[in-house]
């Protein structure tokens, strides 16, 4: 069966259904940009504890493991310290940015693929602005984030 003979079979629905996320790509206006709806400011005053005794502490527990806390990515990096970058990207401020265990552990935005280093320094051509690090103290069980 020839493509075209193929995609006629498909229907009209169907066909959409396939070629419209590809046609979108990642914005609601289709041109690659991220919507002002969807942009976040980039956290300021952040100043937190986590108990790594508590519910929320235990999914710090492994080397590689992160949570989500007040758009920070909070991360026990690959060699078992406490490392914490803006959940905002830098590049557009879409709130995707993860912790990833590729390349011994970046921080990656899956909303264009900005990748970073863990000092927040950008590793490939995305953007040239760097992502936003906040410190962390490690005081017995108490893991404190801050500017």
């Amino acid at each position: 069966m020839e493509r075209k003979q193929f995609l006629r079979s498909l229907g009209a629905g169907a066909a959409f259904a396939i070629v419209f996320p590809c046609v979108q790509s990642c914005s609601k206006d289709g041109n690659g940009d991220v919507s002002p709806e969807d942009m976040r400011p980039i956290p300021t005053g952040i100043d937190f504890t986590i108990d790594l005794n508590s519910n929320e502490g235990t999914s710090l527990q492994n080397n590689g493991d992160y949570i989500l806390k007040d758009y920070v990515v909070v991360v026990k990096n690959l060699e078992g310290n406490f490392v914490a970058a803006s959940q905002i990207c830098s590049h557009q401020q879409t709130e995707e940015v993860r912790f990833v265990e590729n390349d011994g552990g970046i921080y990656y935005c899956s909303t264009h693929g900005a990748r970073f280093d863990q000092t927040g320094k950008p590793l490939n051509s995305i953007t040239s602005n760097p992502l936003k690090i906040f410190q962390t103290e490690l005081t017995g069980n108490l893991l404190r984030v801050f500017e």
